[in-house]
């Protein structure tokens, strides 16, 4: 099972609310919850890539696939949150 795949399972479960339900806010605050885990991801993984005194161009290469993962979830938030902006 692919990683995009497990997250759309992940919030599928019955605690999700009613997609009538999330607001505008909602969505921004995922967002910006999304936006800080990826900035940390960087700089941690970064960060311990240095003291393992890796390449930073090789941990970057590793690194940018789940980096483009986070951006294409990131973009269908900010989709997601035009569409309820424009709807309310």
């Amino acid at each position: 099972m692919s990683d995009s795949q497990e997250f759309t399972m992940a919030n599928s479960d019955n605690a999700t609310p009613d997609t009538n339900d999330i607001t505008p806010q909602d969505v921004a605050d995922t967002i910006e919850e999304l936006q800080q885990y990826r900035e940390r991801l960087l700089n941690e993984t970064l960060n311990t890539a240095q003291r393992a005194k890796m390449k930073k161009s090789a941990v970057l290469k590793k690194l940018e696939p789940e980096l483009e993962r986070i951006d294409a979830i990131l973009e269908q938030l900010r989709n997601r949150q035009a569409e309820l902006t424009q709807n309310n």
